[in-house]
């Protein structure tokens, strides 16, 4: 099996749902927005920000700003209060180091995911970061694990290691497209009733520390 590890972006190698949080609270605070509206909000931006959500947002609580101009702010607020840990990054190199292919393949709007990806440091640490809006394909699709792959000069036929907190986007998708995969739990149980992931760690360090110690 070649060594290539395709990472998952958000609530993997970034916390995303802490700014999230922050950012809608932000939002309703500007806007005068009331609880319930609050609540619709994050369920809105939580299951898929795109542009085409800001134009329902906009319409839906009378702004003022264009769509774009309230993407633009969004995107902003998110690439700039995603981080990721030192340890994280330093662990992304050390796999670079002993001749893993790094590629991460995330899904989302290229222009926010790729940004967040460079404000966090990310983009230095990796061959690759893999959006599904350019990549034109969403996981648990196997087309977007084979681009992953690509992105980074790898090969998926030759197998490989998919790392990411998502029960069907990542492992089981993962698990589809021919992948061994590590279940990023965060102290979770496994939900399902099909095959476990080859591996569960609590949190992406422990991930790291796997493929370097047991893998290679």
């Amino acid at each position: 099996m070649q060594r290539l590890a395709i990472f998952d972006l958000d609530n993997t190698l970034v916390d995303r749902q802490g700014p999230l949080t922050d950012w809608v609270s932000a939002f309703s605070s500007q806007y005068a927005l009331n609880d319930h509206d609050r609540a619709d909000l994050l369920q809105v931006v939580h299951a898929r920000a795109y542009p085409s959500a800001f134009e329902t947002i906009r319409a839906r609580y009378g702004l003022a700003p264009s769509a774009e101009a309230l993407w633009r702010d969004y995107c902003a607020y998110m690439a700039r209060s995603v981080s990721c840990p030192a340890d994280v990054l330093e662990g992304l190199s050390t796999l670079r180091r002993t001749g893993w292919k790094i590629a991460v393949a995330t899904n989302g709007a290229n222009e926010i995911q790729t940004e967040k990806a460079a404000m966090s440091g990310i983009v230095d640490h990796v061959d690759a970061v893999c959006a599904s809006e350019a990549a034109g394909v969403r996981k648990p699709e196997v087309a977007m694990f084979e681009k992953a792959a690509a992105s980074c000069g790898a090969d998926l036929a030759l197998g490989g290691w998919m790392i990411g907190d998502g029960v069907d986007t990542d492992i089981r998708g993962g698990r589809a497209a021919g992948l061994r995969t590590i279940w990023i739990s965060g102290g979770r149980s496994w939900p399902g009733d099909d095959a476990e992931p080859d591996h569960a760690t609590t949190d992406v360090c422990q991930a790291i520390d796997l493929l370097l110690t047991t893998v290679s």
